[in-house]
């Protein structure tokens, strides 16, 4: 494995090995075709169906309920996906399983109808759960022994994906929402598929870097952790056969829940159609399933030794202010897309118009232009060891070329311009791309703030961003429909939203993995990304009280609900900093 690792260093591209450009262009066509597709959903969903571009025209709080659902199950399938693939298919051969699968989920979504759209949303869970966590472990496996490294490379490879969601939204968004909405699904599976062509083209490269694990190498591993686990009495602590039925209890109860909610609102077939103690059904199974995983977890918490067991502690008080933070941060694709769509004046004129129209073709041609200066110095060291993967690269760019430059010109021909609702969304990757080595320099400073207090303040900048749309709406009437107002409101919005997901977002996993003993790393990986996917159900629950709301008080109180729930959750966050820090022993 040592030679094949070397292998792989030896040709460079920015100070890197060549297999981690395959690696970043790989994630930039998935994120690509992700985010593309994503960002549709609730237009097409509730689009109306008499119009120029006719969606589902679905009530906006069944429609959030399936994205909520749908957004959850993507961060619930790669703990799967990342067992199947330590056992059996190896990382690269999971990778390219995800791709093809995903590839076809997109393929199915492109034919709008009512079967294979939920057929393409099943088998876009399936392959993210392949996807998601194997490509990042191949990474990790290629920096073995060059740790010194690897801070680098996932910064590169998280410019993969920010890139590959900035296009993804934005030419997906323009074909969606200008020429139908099958053109923007379709136009997602497109790269999707490209993606998977160029990573398996470029597979050689690798050696056996992700390959298929052999099955003496897992016995070995398997039989020097149980050595290794009864020698160090603080990290053993296997399940018992009580901790497992309370997994799959909780498990099976918070599925229920999940697949429930959507269902019972857009077909009225409730399979949890009963009350207990005046709580309807689908929330006492809920209930029960999360008091079951706390005791889980509690209980697994207190047999560890008290070191262990107070930074356990610690990453769960920061898996509930991640919950805050995603239940709001996750608007985003759901309740800011509506209000852009139908509250927010997007039409130009004039100078504005041409302003505008600058600024976008600057914003999408400067990264292009620097990612195929990358694509170049990738083709100059590899292009006789994997010829085909750069020929379909090259494939990939000249379409996506093709495409920013009609779109360009499509816009410069009109006399006005109005932006697309899903040109906003673009925003958040554009602001990462352009602050993320401010906020770097910033952690790597003297003036470094702790766990706390980064968590309290990307949560307290959350609410600020939602407290300028709650100021921006003021004028709207109570249960009014759509509205005119100003577009900088957004834009300052995301710029805030950014601002917090930089302070918060790329510190839980690194906490994580610096305070949970190695014996419970994955069994809290799991706990970190089921504390994301409840987050992501809240945003689409939350998110589909807006009509709700807007009717009964006004869009202004809709708003201000996610500007004091995550501001009171980062003072509170900030309030227990000198706990935390004791909990932590000496971590940072």
């Amino acid at each position: 494995m040592n030679t094949d690792i070397e292998n792989l260093f030896k040709d460079k591209v920015l100070g890197h090995p060549a297999g981690l450009m395959i690696l970043f262009f790989t994630e930039m066509w998935e994120r690509f075709s992700f985010y593309g597709m994503r960002i549709l959903l609730v237009l097409f969903l509730t689009a109306p169906l008499i119009s120029d571009n006719p969606g589902w025209e679905w009530p906006r709080e069944n429609a959030l309920a399936l994205i909520g659902t749908y957004a959850s199950l993507l961060y619930l399938t790669p703990i799967i996906g990342g067992h199947i693939a330590d056992k059996y298919t190896g990382y690269k051969g999971a990778v390219i399983i995800g791709c093809f699968i995903m590839t076809l989920g997109h393929a199915s979504m492109a034919l709008e109808m009512t079967w294979s759209f939920y057929l393409g949303l099943a088998l876009l869970v399936i392959g993210t759960g392949f996807f998601k966590p194997n490509i990042t472990s191949v990474i990790s496996e290629m920096y073995k022994g060059k740790e010194s490294k690897k801070d680098g490379a996932y910064t590169i490879f998280y410019m993969g994906v920010n890139a590959g969601a900035f296009f993804g939204m934005m030419l997906c968004g323009y074909l969606a929402e200008n020429y139908g909405w099958s053109w923007g699904f379709g136009l997602a599976g497109i790269f999707m598929f490209l993606g998977m062509l160029q990573f398996w083209m470029a597979s050689s490269l690798f050696g056996k870097v992700g390959a298929k694990p052999e099955k003496n190498v897992i016995e070995e591993v398997e039989s020097s952790e149980e050595t290794t686990e009864s020698e160090d009495t603080e990290r053993l602590n296997p399940f018992t056969l009580f901790d497992k039925i309370l997994i799959v209890v909780s498990a099976l109860g918070g599925l229920l829940y999940l697949f429930n909610d959507p269902i019972s609102k857009i077909s009225d077939q409730n399979i949890l159609n009963f009350s207990l103690g005046g709580l309807d059904g689908s929330y006492v199974v809920v209930l029960i399933a999360l008091i079951l995983f706390l005791f889980l977890i509690i209980s697994r918490t207190f047999r560890y030794t008290r070191v262990v067991r107070d930074r356990i502690i610690a990453v769960a008080i920061f898996g509930i202010f991640t919950v805050f933070f995603f239940s709001a941060f996750e608007q985003s694709l759901g309740s800011m897309t509506l209000f852009a769509r139908d509250y927010t004046n997007r039409t130009l004129i004039g100078s504005a118009s041409i302003i505008f129209k600058v600024v976008d073709a600057l914003l999408t041609t400067v990264p292009l232009i620097v990612i195929t200066w990358v694509l170049y110095l990738l083709f100059k060291k590899t292009y006789q060891r994997i010829p085909f993967s750069n020929l379909t690269l090259a494939l990939a760019f000249v379409g996506i070329w093709g495409l920013v430059i009609w779109r360009l010109f499509d816009k410069f021909s009109q006399e006005g311009n109005e932006v697309e609702a899903s040109w906003f969304a673009i925003l958040n990757s554009f602001f990462i791309i352009t602050l993320a080595p401010l906020f770097s320099r910033w952690w790597e400073s003297k003036y470094n703030p702790s766990a706390a207090m980064k968590y309290g303040l990307g949560l307290i900048l959350l609410g600020l961003g939602f407290a300028i749309l709650a100021f921006g709406s003021m004028g709207i009437p109570q249960g009014a429909k759509t509205a005119s107002v100003s577009m900088v409101f957004l834009i300052l919005a995301y710029l805030l939203h950014t601002m917090g997901e930089l302070c918060l977002s790329p510190v839980g996993l690194s906490y994580l993995s610096k305070l949970v003993p190695a014996r419970m790393i994955g069994f809290m990986f799991g706990i970190w990304y089921l504390a994301i996917a409840i987050g992501q159900k809240l945003a689409g629950s939350l998110g589909g009280l807006i009509d709700k709301v807007t009717e009964q008080y006004s869009l202004t109180v809709f708003f201000l609900i996610f500007t004091l729930a995550p501001i009171g959750a980062g003072l509170v966050a900030i309030l227990l900093n000198r706990l935390l820090k004791k909990l932590m022993h000496g971590v940072r």
